[in-house]
């Protein structure tokens, strides 16, 4: 089984995931993908310091990601041109990753999973949602600044469409521990689907 996970920015995507994997199913952070992996295969480093040149690369020749973020978010073309270089590399790690355990539960974090048409990949697809409100004091306290945070939420499908758009959606306005209750639940019962 492999269950999809989504959510805006900031309602607890990665705390819900960690509680998944607690209960036994094997985690792949598509975010984390591209941080550790993705932006350091030197192929793709070499399309993006060619697109936009040196300054987008660090002392060592990493990927400056906060300089990345900046292009990006600011303009939707350079934004579709950046997925169109990573999401390939993104899937393959996928592939490969449920190819090692075909027969494992997996909750797979994907922020644009209904953005991108990827529902496809997916026996399930959960949603974790909250109030704007809650979003974005969640996001200023992880030091987000409210402008950014509202580019990068503009970018993406709006909360209330993913919500109608995914099979099982986990409302996470309160504790964690309420959180949790609701991935107990849900766990169990998608295991006996």
């Amino acid at each position: 089984m492999i269950v999809g996970l989504t959510g805006g920015m900031g309602c607890g995507k990665s705390t819900a995931a960690l509680a998944f994997e607690a209960r036994g199913f094997r985690r792949l952070d598509s975010d984390v993908l591209v941080r550790q992996q993705v932006l350091r295969d030197p192929a793709i480093i070499a399309g993006l310091s060619t697109r936009y040149g040196p300054s987008i690369l660090d002392q060592t020749g990493a990927v400056e990601r906060r300089r990345l973020a900046e292009i990006v978010f600011a303009d939707g073309e350079e934004l579709h041109w950046l997925e169109e270089l990573t999401h390939p590399a993104v899937f393959a790690l996928w592939r490969a990753a449920f190819a090692e355990a075909p027969l494992a539960a997996w909750i797979v974090e994907v922020p644009l999973l209904f953005e991108k048409g990827l529902e496809i990949w997916f026996d399930f697809t959960v949603c974790v949602a909250c109030s704007p409100a809650q979003q974005l004091a969640r996001l200023e306290r992880r030091g987000v600044p409210r402008s950014l945070a509202g580019q990068r939420i503009s970018k993406q499908l709006p909360l209330a469409q993913k919500i109608e758009r995914s099979d099982i959606v986990l409302w996470n306005e309160g504790s964690t521990e309420f959180l949790q209750a609701e991935i107990d639940h849900l766990a169990d019962t998608l295991r006996a689907a």
